[in-house]
C-alpha cells in the first residue's frame, strides 16, 4: 500500500521533521512521527528506541519499523522485522503481524510461502475476509502467471531515476507530452520529506520526438509546482485545464492532500487553486488523484473522506453548468471499492474505468483493474488486468496512448525480473504485439508428387481483399507481410485457388477468426495433371451386375462418389471432360460395349441434374477393351486362387474414369 504511504498513493501526507527529542522520548517521537506518516523518519527514531525498550516493548517496535518499510513499499525489509517481533513473540499480543508477514512475502512474489503465513493466521483469526482473499490470491497469481497476457513491458529508461517516478499523464492533443510526478533533483525547494526521505515530489514534463524519444524531463512552473507534494494530473478534452494532487504540509498536523485546478494562459499555467471538493472541517481528508471523463463533466478521484467502504474509496462528483464546479462527491460504490484501497482511476473514452486496488483479489501490492461502462456513471464487474501488466508489487496509474487499448503507459515498484526498477516507482511502457498470421503453400504434382513451379496462387478474403501470387522452384509461396501490408490479417476467412496450365485447380482455406495467438499456417497441396493423355481416377463408381443405374445401398453411394466429379466441373469452370465407363470381360464385346455406354450416360446424366450443362460431357463407353492394367485381363484373371479374389479384380475393371478434352469451355446463351 505504498501509494499513500510515499506521496505517490494518494499523494501522501507531506509533513516537516518534528522538532528534536531528548533521548528518553525516542519511541513517543518515533510514535508521532508514524501517526503523521513521517515513515522514513520514524524508522531512524524507532531504532534508537530500540535500544533501551523492554522485551514487549521492542517487539512492538519491530513491528512498528516493519510497518515502516512496507509503507515505504520495502517488503524485503519488512519482512525482516516482522520476523524479528514475531521471534520476540509479539503475534501473541498482536497476531495482526503475521497477516502483514504473508501480505509482504506476496509482495515479494513467494506465493506459497505467503500461503503459508496467511493459512496461520486464519487459524487464529478464521474468517478475516482480507486474508481469505490474500490466499486465494496466492493461487490466482500464479495461474496469470502461467496464463500470461501478450503486453510487452518496457522501462522507460529516459525517464526514470533512482527517484520515484510515476502516474504520466499525456497533456497535449497529439499525444506527444507527458507530465508526471517525480521526487527526482531538482525539485522546488530544497527540505527533504520525512515520509519518504527524498526531495518532495513536483510535476515535470517531457516531449517525443518523431522517432519516440523523450526530451529530458523539466519541472513545471512554480505556478503549478511548490515546496509541497505535487503529482497524478488530469486534463481536459482541449488540454488548456488540468486537476491535479498537492499535499500541503504543516509542522506536527497531517491536512490531507487536495485537488488544485490550473488553466492554461498562452504556454504558461495560472496559479492553482483548490476545486474545493473537500467538506467543512476536512482539513485532514485525503483527496487526489483526479480524471475525467471524455465529456469533462465527470471527476473521479481517490479519497479517503467519511462514507467510504475502507480505505481509500474512489468517488466521482458531476460538473455543474450553472455553479460552474464540481457538485458534491459521491461513493462508486461496493461494486468498484472495497475495504482497501482504490486509487489511480483513468477513464478511457469509452467509458471504460481503470484503477488501481490493494483490495480486490490481486498478486501483491495494488494491481490495476477495469470495469466496463454499464450505463452512464456506472460500471460493471471488474477484471483483473493479469500478469505481466501487473506484478507481486504496487502496479497503478495505467493511461493509453491515442485512446487505443493496444499501446501505453503504467507505474510499476517491481524489483525482480529483467525489469526491476531504477528506483522506486518507475514509469513502464507496453503495447500489445499485433497477432502475426502466415500462411505457406506447397504445391506438387499429383502424379509424380514433384513440386510444380509457377503455379498461381489467389489468395481470397471475407474482408474483400484478393491477391495472386507464384510459387517458386520447390513449388512454394508464403503469404506473410509485404511492403508493411499483412497479407493474412486476424478475423478473416481465406480461400486459396491454385491453377497451372494443363492442371485442375486446387482450393484450400485458413481462418483466423477468432484466434488469439499468432499461427504459422502450412498446407501442402497435389494439383491434378490433365493433359489429354491423362486419365483421372474419381472415387468408385458401383453398377450391380448387367445393370447401369448407380448402385446405392447400404455400403455404397455412387451419387456420392460422383460429386467428386461434380466439385471437379465446378471448381474448373473452363473444363471439357470426356467421362469413360469400363466394363469386366465377362459377356460379349458388343453387349459391354452397350452397357459400358449406358453406365457412363447414366454419371452424365446425374451431373446434368446438379445443373452441369451437358455439353461439357462426352460419354464414352469402352466395355471391355480396356482392362485397368495386364494383371486384369481376363486370362490373368482366371489364374487368381479363390473366387472372391477373381470378384474383386473384375470390380475394378467395372470403373468410371474421365479426362480432360480442352480448358476452354464457354457457356452458350441458353441456360447452363
Amino acid at each position: 500500500m505504498r501509494l499513500f504511504r510515499k506521496f505517490a498513493a494518494v499523494l501522501i501526507v507531506s509533513v516537516v521533521c518534528v522538532g528534536a527529542y531528548s533521548q528518553k522520548n525516542f519511541t513517543k517521537e518515533a510514535d508521532a512521527k508514524f501517526k503523521n506518516e513521517q515513515f522514513f523518519s520514524a524508522i531512524d527514531a524507532y531504532k534508537k528506541a530500540e535500544t533501551k525498550a523492554k522485551p514487549a516493548e521492542k517487539a512492538r517496535i519491530n513491528f512498528q519499523i516493519g510497518e515502516c518499510y512496507r509503507m515505504l513499499v520495502e517488503p524485503t525489509q519488512a519482512e525482516t522485522f516482522y520476523r524479528r517481533a514475531i521471534k520476540l513473540k509479539y503475534d501473541k499480543t498482536n497476531p495482526l503481524v503475521i497477516y502483514q508477514l504473508a501480505e509482504v512475502i506476496k509482495e515479494e512474489g513467494e506465493y506459497k510461502d505467503a500461503a503459508d503465513e496467511y493459512e496461520k493466521f486464519l487459524k487464529i483469526k478464521p474468517g478475516f475476509k482480507l486474508a481469505e482473499d490474500g490466499l486465494k490470491a496466492c493461487t490466482q497469481s500464479q495461474e496469470w502467471i502461467n496464463n500470461k497476457t501478450r503486453h510487452i513491458i518496457a522501462s522507460e529508461l529516459q525517464l526514470n531515476t533512482d527517484k520515484y517516478d510515476f502516474s504520466p499523464v499525456f497533456s497535449d492533443p497529439k499525444y506527444k507530452q507527458l507530465i508526471f510526478s517525480s521526487s527526482r533533483p531538482g525539485s522546488t525547494g530544497a527540505d527533504v520529506d520525512d515520509r519518504t526521505g527524498e526531495s518532495f515530489m513536483d510535476l515535470w514534463i517531457t516531449t517525443r520526438d518523431n522517432n519516440g524519444k523523450w526530451s529530458e524531463p523539466k519541472p513545471m512552473a512554480t505556478t503549478i509546482n511548490t515546496e509541497d507534494n505535487e503529482g497524478a494530473a488530469t486534463f481536459n478534452r482541449k488540454k488548456n485545464t488540468m486537476y491535479f494532487t498537492r499535499c500541503p504540509r504543516e509542522k506536527k498536523h497531517n491536512i490531507g492532500c487536495d485537488i488544485m485546478v490550473s488553466t492554461k494562459q498562452g504556454s504558461n499555467w495560472k496559479t492553482a487553486e483548490s476545486i474545493g471538493l473537500k467538506p467543512d472541517g476536512g482539513d485532514t481528508i485525503t483527496i487526489g488523484h483526479p480524471c475525467l471523463s471524455a465529456n469533462d463533466q465527470v471527476l473521479i478521484f481517490a479519497s479517503d473522506m467519511p462514507g467510504g467502504f475502507g480505505g481509500k474509496d474512489l468517488w466521482m462528483a458531476k460538473w455543474e453548468r450553472k455553479e460552474k464546479k464540481f457538485g458534491p462527491p459521491t461513493n462508486l460504490g461496493e461494486g468498484i471499492n472495497t475495504e482497501g484501497d482504490e486509487m489511480f482511476p483513468h477513464l478511457k473514452p469509452d467509458g471504460t474505468l481503470y484503477f488501481s486496488s490493494n483490495g480486490h483479489i490481486g498478486m501483491g501490492g495494488l494491481d490495476m483493474f477495469k470495469a466496463a461502462s454499464t450505463g452512464e456513471s456506472q460500471w460493471g464487474e471488474i477484471e483483473n488486468l493479469g500478469y505481466p501488466l501487473n506484478s507481486s508489487e504496487h502496479d497503478f496509474g495505467i493511461i493509453f496512448d491515442r485512446g487505443t487499448s493496444e499501446k501505453g503507459f503504467f507505474t510499476s515498484s517491481r524489483t525482480v525480473g529483467k525489469l526491476k526498477t531504477k528506483g522506486h516507482d518507475d514509469i513502464y511502457s507496453f503495447k500489445v504485439p499485433e497477432i502475426m498470421f502466415t500462411w505457406e503453400i506447397e504445391v506438387k504434382n499429383k502424379a509424380t508428387l514433384e513440386p510444380v513451379p509457377d503455379a498461381s496462387i489467389t489468395l481470397i478474403g471475407s474482408d474483400g481483399t484478393s491477391v495472386t501470387k507464384m510459387t517458386d522452384a520447390t513449388g512454394k509461396f508464403k503469404f506473410k507481410e509485404e511492403n508493411g501490408n499483412r497479407l493474412i490479417k486476424k478475423e478473416t476467412n481465406y480461400t486459396i485457388e491454385i491453377s497451372k496450365t494443363d492442371f485442375l485447380i486446387g482450393n484450400g482455406s485458413v481462418s483466423t477468426v477468432g484466434r488469439t495467438t499468432g499461427k504459422h499456417f502450412y498446407s501442402a497441396y497435389e494439383i491434378q495433371p490433365a493433359t489429354k493423355d491423362v486419365v483421372i481416377d474419381f472415387p468408385e463408381v458401383r453398377y450391380d451386375l448387367d445393370k447401369w443405374a448407380l448402385q446405392i445401398n447400404e455400403t455404397i453411394n455412387s451419387e456420392d462418389s460422383l460429386d467428386y466429379l461434380f466439385k471437379t466441373l465446378t471448381e474448373n469452370p473452363s473444363i471439357v471432360i470426356e467421362l469413360q465407363s469400363h466394363t469386366d470381360c465377362r459377356g460379349s464385346d458388343s453387349y459391354n460395349q452397350k452397357l459400358s455406354q449406358k453406365r457412363a450416360q447414366s454419371c452424365v446424366d446425374y451431373l446434368v441434374s446438379k445443373n452441369i450443362p451437358a455439353d461439357r460431357m462426352v460419354p464414352v463407353g469402352y466395355g471391355e477393351k480396356q482392362p485397368r492394367g495386364p494383371k486384369f485381363e481376363c486370362g490373368e484373371i482366371d489364374k487368381l486362387p479363390t473366387e472372391e479374389e477373381q470378384e474383386a479384380a473384375h470390380q475394378k475393371n467395372r470403373r468410371t474414369q474421365f479426362r480432360v478434352l480442352s480448358f476452354d469451355y464457354k457457356p452458350s446463351g441458353g441456360a447452363e
